[in-house]
């Protein structure tokens, strides 16, 4: 046995690995979890090697969507789509979908509109390759603990989505640091990622945003990952979820005061999807 170790120090590795990964699903997890992660940060070279001719542009998104689309057949994971049409329009709009995870990543590039450039904490600017191709890729940063900076972006995103509604066009102008920002946004309005199988309280900067606007919301529920997924329990197998797209909620003529009740309608509405494509009867899950 010593001198198979001795002469096969590699093959004895390899054993050793297959072993953990079969038998220890916190190895597994851990496994997973990695490759998810360099695979990110990989293709993000590719991507950033590809968009540079074209500069800052949210068509550079296309190439991340492109090369994060088969980590859901390496995974193993069946992503069903219900409400398609309802993101089928020429019209500006606020796209607001639930976190839960960083799988979030993977399964949102599923639904992700031509020319939808999502808003993101400037924390994730600063992680490596992955953070310059979403720079790229037109992402806008916004830095959670400088409100007022915050407030004065998603008011130019504001303008511009305004300005680009009326004309019914893409506005020459140049609106924050990207000529080529188009008139579609995607936030996730609980702000950080909620593990907790329900929804938190949502931040209202989407609503405000789409009041200011003038332009509907479109509310985007990812079922719970639970089946498959449970970083608590370093659970990660393969597994379905489903994407449920509901109707576009019309903000015309609405101002400030009406944002509250909005944001808990819009709130109401998804965490009640979430619950019927979860499979659950109440805000817990299985």
């Amino acid at each position: 046995m010593e001198l198979f170790l001795l002469h096969y120090p590699f093959t004895c590795l390899l054993i050793a690995f297959l072993v953990l990964y079969h038998v220890k699903p916190a190895f597994r997890f851990f496994c997973k979890m990695t490759f998810y992660k360099l695979w990110l940060f990989t293709i993000s070279i590719g991507v950033a090697i590809l968009s540079i001719p074209r500069g800052r542009n949210v068509d550079n998104m296309m190439f991340l969507r492109i090369l994060t689309v088969p980590l859901k057949y390496i995974f193993g994971i069946q992503i069903v789509v219900k409400g398609k049409e309802n993101l089928r329009t020429k019209k500006p709009f606020v796209l607001v979908l639930n976190h839960q995870t960083s799988l979030d990543i993977m399964v949102m590039m599923e639904i992700l509109p031509r020319r939808c450039v999502p808003i993101a904490k400037k924390e994730i600017l600063y992680m490596g390759t992955f953070g310059l191709a979403c720079w790229l890729a037109g992402v806008i940063f916004i830095d959670r603990k400088r409100r007022e900076e915050s407030i004065g972006t998603l008011t130019e995103v504001a303008h511009s989505l305004h300005r680009d509604n009326v004309s019914g066009k893409e506005s020459n102008e140049e609106p924050l640091e990207n000529r080529n920002l188009n008139l579609r946004v995607l936030i996730f309005p609980e702000g950080t990622r909620n593990h907790g199988g329900s929804m938190l309280p949502f931040k209202r900067g989407a609503f405000q945003l789409a009041v200011k606007a003038q332009v509907p919301i479109i509310p985007a529920v990812l079922s719970s990952y639970n089946n498959f997924y449970n970083q608590k329990e370093k659970k990660f197998t393969p597994g379905k979820m489903t994407i449920q797209i509901l109707p576009e909620v019309e903000t015309l003529g609405l101002g400030p005061d009406d944002v509250p009740k909005l944001t808990e309608q819009v709130r109401d509405s998804m965490l009640s999807a979430y619950q019927g494509i979860s499979g659950m009867t109440n805000g817990a899950s299985h």
